[in-house]
């Protein structure tokens, strides 16, 4: 349904995005992930077929055609990073135009103002209202069309609690439904709850891509146990070196990274040396430390890393 194929985008001298390959699957939600500047916005863009390519190619839809073409963006449903509507108009009137413009059945506008939590406010001009109600109006212009390819770039940013409710149900329908979905975020959070694969980039070039089986599997390889001990037996340094490699012992503290098995092992390991244990804490793997492994290891290798 989305297919970049070692897409690149130049603005004259400056590189935004080189060789990024990619594909979105019809009922998948991905996330792109990266810093400021990254290229997430200008992948979304050529998805959308705003931004041509400088190399490769953005295919969408099915078949798979040039995201250039005006048949193909047809199927396409696009929240940019900045929403902006007529001031003077209602919420209503601004969902109301797209949906004539969209062709989209007269009851589309009520249910999109539904979604977006927006039905108190729909009668009001857009001038009155907030930043976040701005992005919910963008929320519910994009729900008007029954798109098979949704694009959501930064659709969580400044969105209250009904906002982020607006959000992640957009994501869950589109995926229920059999869309295609490519977000982009900053918030760890949506990656957790939405995305079933996860790409990240730095410096314009992927350096992640996981689906959840993956990135359960690397989160769980992060886990940590923290151990209090007393009275060690000096062979206990050794059997945790054997059992859980890398495990470290400061003085009367043991710190194991691993998998649960592994961690489960040390901790069995301890008890049956005869060890006191006078404290235990244990926490898995953390989303936001294995993005920030990932954004350190590219900028010190630039940008040639592969999760």
């Amino acid at each position: 349904m989305i297919r970049f194929d070692a897409f690149g985008k130049r603005y004259g001298r400056q590189r935004a995005v080189s060789r990024v390959d990619l594909a979105v699957t019809r009922g998948e939600v991905v996330a792109l992930l990266g810093p400021n500047g990254s290229g997430k916005s200008t992948c979304l863009k050529a998805a959308a077929g705003l931004v041509r390519p400088t190399d490769g190619r953005v295919e969408i839809g099915e078949p798979l055609r040039s995201a250039a073409l005006p048949e193909a963006r047809r199927g396409v449903s696009f929240l940019p990073q900045k929403v902006a509507f007529p001031e003077a108009l209602t919420g209503r009137e601004v969902v109301e135009f797209y949906r004539r413009l969209r062709g989209a059945a007269r009851g589309r506008t009520e249910a999109a103002l539904g979604l977006a939590a927006l039905e108190g406010a729909a009668d009001r001009p857009v001038g009155t209202y907030s930043g976040g109600m701005v992005q919910r109006l963008g929320l519910a212009v994009v729900a008007l069309a029954d798109a098979p390819i949704l694009l959501l770039d930064e659709p969580t940013s400044s969105l209250d609690r009904a906002g982020l409710a607006a959000a992640h149900a957009l994501a869950d329908r589109g995926r229920s439904e059999g869309r295609a979905v490519l977000f982009s975020t900053h918030q760890l959070a949506d990656v957790e709850r939405l995305a079933d694969r996860v790409a990240v980039l730095v410096d314009g070039a992927l350096v992640g891509n996981l689906d959840r089986a993956e990135l359960a599997e690397r989160l769980a390889r992060r886990g940590v146990l923290r151990l209090r001990v007393a009275r060690a037996p000096a062979a206990l340094p050794s059997e945790l070196e054997r059992l859980a490699p890398g495990a470290e012992l400061h003085g009367d503290e043991i710190v194991v990274i691993g998998p649960a098995a592994v961690r489960a092992a040390a901790l069995e390991a301890v008890r049956a040396s005869g060890a006191e244990l006078r404290g235990l804490s244990s926490e898995e793997g953390r989303l936001d430390l294995l993005y920030d492994e990932l954004v350190g290891a590219a900028g010190r290798s630039g940008t040639e890393v592969r999760a």
